[in-house]
């Protein structure tokens, strides 16, 4: 487990870098609400949700029921369901660590373990779970930071919740470089601006996911196609090394 901690810890750093000022800045608002240290930290642990647990301090401020908030934070995160249904295999054999990880994956964790090629000598499963555990830990992290200093420094913090665009730029570049074919990327990106241009930017999410998958299951074979014919270049392109000694390769 360490060895997977060690190896994953690079790629969270832009994570790291995003949901600990956004975590922060979630932080000062419940402080503003006059919530304690406690409650920010467990709602990063239970919610982990940045959207949801932003909106929740209003409707925690306005003594909005706990159910009813329940019920507009599932619904909040639908999307969730599509990203759990393509990581099912890949979980699957981690026992009770599989609902943690369905719990735990973020847009950002998603991201990255949709781009990460993980080291053949490490553990897969280890390697996920690790990841995955370090950005919830940056995430409450911040949260914690946040009600921390609200509690007792009060300042201007406009502006800070652009963290989490600069986030998923730079999330977007990796997996744009990760791979040759940029099939996937398009369609995700056609679905969505016709979804958001036919149902506006408060109802785009959902449709434009069904919409991709949709289109992703049609084109599936010839992406995949493509996929493993770069896969094949790439190995193809690679150097034989040669032994000075027998002239074997390695």
């Amino acid at each position: 487990m360490k060895e997977a901690i060690k190896a994953a810890f690079p790629y969270t750093i832009p994570v790291c870098l995003g949901y600990v000022p956004l975590g922060i800045a979630y932080g000062l608002m419940m402080a503003n609400a006059n919530y304690g240290v406690l409650w920010g930290f467990f709602s990063s642990l239970f919610i982990y949700s940045g959207t949801a647990q932003f909106v929740s301090v209003d409707f925690l401020a306005t003594g909005t029921a706990l159910l009813e908030i329940a019920i507009i934070i599932i619904v909040m995160n639908s999307r969730m369901m599509f990203y759990g249904l393509s990581f099912l295999e890949r979980f699957d054999g981690m026992g009770l660590k599989k609902w943690y990880m369905i719990f735990a994956l973020t847009d950002e964790t998603y991201a990255l373990l949709s781009a990460i090629k993980i080291p053949e000598q490490l553990d897969e499963k280890k390697f996920m779970l690790a990841l995955a555990a370090m950005n919830q830990s940056y995430w409450i992290a911040g949260s914690v930071i946040g009600i921390t200093v609200g509690n007792s420094i009060h300042f201007n913090s406009t502006g800070i919740d652009f963290a989490m665009t600069a986030l998923f730029v730079v999330l977007c570049m990796d997996q744009w470089k990760a791979y040759k074919s940029h099939e996937p990327a398009m369609i995700g990106l056609s679905c969505s601006v016709a979804a958001l241009i036919i149902f506006g930017a408060q109802n785009f999410m959902i449709p434009s996911l069904i919409a991709i998958i949709a289109v992703m299951v049609v084109r599936r074979k010839s992406i995949a196609g493509k996929m493993d014919e770069d896969e094949k270049q790439e190995s193809e392109s690679e150097p034989d090394y040669i032994t000075e000694e027998g002239g074997e390769q390695i």
